[in-house]
């Protein structure tokens, strides 16, 4: 699961959920803070490669209180 949460702090990141394990994705740098498997962790951030742009507009609606748009999964 990954979310962006309206009352986060900046700068814009995401947090990523893989079993019981948890990170925060910084949406900018990548920087990564919290313990992920290996091969999940690479998916993430391969799917923030893709989609940053996309993030950064989801950010900014969830911190002005409207919905974020739909991001497509990694295929």
């Amino acid at each position: 699961m990954i979310g962006i949460f309206p009352r986060d702090h900046v700068p814009p990141h995401f947090h990523a959920v893989y079993g019981e394990y948890q990170i925060t994705v910084d949406v900018e740098s990548g920087v990564v803070h919290g313990d992920f498997p290996k091969r999940a962790l690479r998916l993430v951030l391969e799917w923030l490669d893709l989609h940053k742009h996309e993030l950064l507009e989801d950010w900014n609606l969830v911190r002005a209180g409207q919905p974020a748009k739909k991001i497509a999964p990694l295929e």
